[in-house]
């Protein structure tokens, strides 16, 4: 056994003994069962996402700042516009109009892009420090984390007041926590790179502050609470948020407000006793918007699973109510303006393992996988278990 196969058998075996928390999505047994299964297939594409990310980056939002948008945003805020607002024709210097499910390509992506683009690269770096045995990854983390989140000239401040701005009406709404749902992807790849003992402690209890400090921005804001009380997929991953961030900082009662909040809110408010989520096929994109919530849904019970308590049940009907729709998408009947994609969702895997269910795992192997790194991490999990 070489030194780096011994690191990564300690580390293993010491992660055991470490409380699940640190984990996020896995339970304490589960990064051995995934290592066991990473195919000479899947490790050829985990190589992949590894090289593009230690070849990307670093990101910041000091980087890219808005211009025209009369925003009054520090030089360190997150700046994003809500997707779907445009120029009023009748009034084009006027307040925005909104166009559901149309995006308008013209706005400011700048923060946004980036934000996506270093999630994606810590949790490909994550996959590849943990399972791959790549030296190069958490050093390449360690810069990409600390100019993101703690290098006082180019750090992000730790809330979200200018996310997802409306032109002519705000500069700024609880709506742009949607854009920070891929922190959740982060937050398991740091977990991964922990499990090799290779990540910075420095750097972990840096970034586990500004988590902290976002946290309790989510719970503490106007914009935040009402984003938590939205009733619709918004408020699903609002907590879904909240859950994993506070599993990454050891916050118990946050958690446990997390599980009330499913329990109490989520489930009674959102889902109809048929399993349907009216507020999602509503939409423009409806069955899409509707895999999305359950996607949510399902990070937050298998969230709540690894801490060892169950709350599947109340959302088992909507999973299998939506789940033919997600196999043959011509037979959903509602608006969809869009082509449906089966490539990116999670929720029939991880309710598969979670509930159990046979039938939701057997329609979970029938769909095509993407190859971003969260998809990946997930099937492999799914399939490991």
């Amino acid at each position: 056994m070489d030194r780096r196969d011994f690191l990564l058998t300690a580390a293993f075996a010491a992660a055991k003994a470490a409380p699940a928390r640190s984990l996020i999505l896995l339970s304490e047994s589960d990064p051995g069962r995934m290592r066991s299964a990473l195919t000479p297939e899947r490790a050829a594409l985990f190589e992949k996402l590894t090289a593009d990310a230690l070849a990307a980056g670093p990101w910041s939002v000091t980087y890219h700042r808005p211009t025209g948008l009369g925003v009054n945003a520090g030089p360190h805020d997150y700046v994003s516009e809500g997707p779907y607002w445009w120029p009023d024709p009748k009034n084009p210097a006027g307040p925005y109009i909104r166009k559901d499910g149309q995006r308008n390509p013209a706005r400011f992506l700048g923060n946004r892009n980036d934000l996506g683009s270093l999630c994606t690269a810590i949790l490909s770096l994550g996959l590849g420090a943990c399972f791959l045995k790549n030296p190069a990854c958490a050093p390449r983390a360690n810069s990409v984390l600390t100019v993101w989140f703690l290098d006082p000239k180019t750090r992000m401040t730790p809330h979200l007041e200018h996310g997802q701005l409306t032109r002519g009406h705000d500069d700024g709404r609880g709506t742009g926590l949607i854009d920070t749902v891929s922190f959740i992807h982060l937050v398991q790849g740091i977990a991964l790179m922990e499990l090799t003992g290779s990540l910075d402690g420095a750097v972990s209890q840096g970034v586990r502050q500004w988590f902290t400090d976002f946290t309790r921005w989510m719970n503490t804001s106007q914009k935040g609470l009402a984003e938590k009380k939205s009733g619709n997929n918004h408020a699903t991953w609002w907590t879904a948020q909240a859950a994993a961030y506070s599993c990454f900082t050891a916050d118990s009662p946050t958690l446990a407000m997390c599980w009330n909040h499913y329990r109490d809110y989520l489930a009674p408010t959102e889902i109809q006793p048929d399993g349907s989520c009216p507020r999602e096929e509503a939409r423009t994109q409806s069955l899409s918007y509707s895999s999305m919530n359950l996607d949510a849904f399902s990070v937050i019970c298998r969230l709540a699973q690894v801490h060892g308590v169950n709350l599947w049940e109340a959302v088992d009907r909507s999973f299998h109510y939506l789940l033919p729709y997600v196999l043959q998408p011509d037979t959903w009947k509602k608006p969809q303006i869009s082509k449906y994609s089966a490539a990116g969702i999670v929720f029939p895997g991880l309710a598969g393992i979670g509930i159990p269910s046979q039938e939701l795992l057997a329609a979970y192997r029938k769909l095509p996988r993407a190859d971003s790194p969260w998809v990946q991490f997930n099937d492999l999990l799914i399939r490991a278990a």
